[in-house]
């Protein structure tokens, strides 16, 4: 099948209570162990682009990339996703140039500014069948091009959220609840504002919504990554029983990110010192595959619901 936008996903996902993985690429093998993995599950998929990955990878390569994931798996429902838009142009180039739903992320603004430029955005976007994600309250951390001071985060208001889905027509709402970016998300005991999460919920009845920063930073990488020479001591997710209530509680979309870097970069480190000979990129690469493959898999089972949903 060709490129789906995610509104029939999301009405399943809301439905059944489960959500759907919203996957970063960068790579081919990033592109390979995700895609492997949802055939296996038989899971629904969104793969979403950033605006760093773009510059790093450029967007023609990711979008072919993805095309092919497409002709690799007929039967895998996949949406293509910019993610942490931060401009009515960017999101203009991306629908012009085939992304079936794109993230205008305008929660750096005030209120008012943030509703205009995602009106904006939706406006454009539906008239061309594509569908909006929007943020509203700011999300801690540091990723791509996302640096939030944890001083500056704020929590989403309930009822701006109905205002602001009421206002833009926005078709998902990324919400702030206590995630952050990055592979450092909590300094304490981490939590989770379910009770935020379950009025906002109420106020939206059958409405998506978005949880992003919601990597688990798996602890198993983290410590492969440190094993082999990496220096990232401390670094703390979400845990999985958190997002998997979510999942149960109107989160129709859980962004995952960090554990994909983490998976292929504690798997190549390893490979690369346990063969320092090696200087072939297929033989560190393919196993950096296979984890990300395997994590993925793990996610789709145990923390998102969304195996065996096609």
């Amino acid at each position: 099948m060709p490129l789906v936008t995610t509104t029939e996903m999301f009405q399943k996902a809301y439905a059944g209570n489960y959500a759907v993985g919203a996957f970063n690429v960068n790579n081919m093998e990033i592109v390979q162990g995700i895609i492997n993995a949802a055939k296996i599950q038989k899971a629904p998929l969104i793969l979403q682009v950033s605006n760093g990955a773009r510059k790093y990878a450029s967007q023609v390569y990711l979008k072919h990339l993805v095309q092919a994931a497409v002709e690799d798996a007929p039967n895998i429902p996949i949406a293509l996703h910019l993610d942490h838009g931060d401009s009515f142009e960017i999101c203009k180039d991306c629908i012009d140039n085939g992304f079936t739903s794109v993230m205008i992320d305008a929660s750096a603004h005030p209120l008012e500014e943030n509703i205009r430029i995602t009106k904006q955005v939706v406006e454009y976007a539906h008239t061309r069948g594509v569908v909006v994600e929007a943020e509203l309250g700011k999300l801690a951390g540091v990723e791509d091009a996302v640096k939030v001071d944890a001083k500056d985060a704020t929590y989403t208001d309930p009822d701006e959220a109905v205002r602001f889905v009421e206002e833009t027509g926005c078709d998902s709402l990324a919400i702030a609840i206590g995630t952050s970016h990055g592979a450092f998300k909590f300094t304490g005991d981490p939590q989770l504002d379910f009770q935020r999460l379950e009025t906002i919920s109420n106020k939206l009845p059958d409405y998506p919504l978005v949880l992003h920063g919601a990597s688990t930073v798996v602890p198993e990488f983290v410590e492969l990554c440190n094993q082999y020479g990496g220096e990232i001591p401390g670094a703390k997710g979400v845990p999985e029983e958190m997002l998997a209530k979510s999942a149960k509680m109107g989160v129709c979309k859980i962004n995952i990110d960090t554990d994909l870097r983490l998976a292929m970069t504690g798997t190549v480190r390893k490979a690369l010192q346990e063969n320092p000979s090696n200087f072939d990129p297929r033989k560190y690469l393919a196993p950096a595959r296979d984890a990300i493959q395997e994590m993925v898999e793990h996610k789709m089972v145990n923390v998102l619901g969304c195996s065996n949903k096609i």
